[in-house]
């Protein structure tokens, strides 16, 4: 191994470190913007009624109903 050998950096690496070295806040928006739309808790009684209020969809929706 060469004396001058320095480890690959690609360019999307460089890239990520300097956005971060000239926004150091970036990654607590990420997260909050994370915990407004993803990190929710999950409500199982409503997700239950959920399912059960689903109604069986005819084979052929166009096809009009026998009576």
């Amino acid at each position: 191994m060469p004396f001058f050998w320095k480890p690959y950096k690609s360019d999307v690496t460089s890239f990520i470190e300097e956005l971060k070295a000239k926004k150091p806040t970036l990654e607590g928006e990420q997260r909050a913007g994370r915990a407004l739309l993803w990190d929710k808790r999950v409500d199982r009684s409503a997700q239950v009624d959920d399912a059960a209020s689903n109604v069986a969809q005819q084979p052929y929706v166009y096809q009009t109903q026998a009576k």
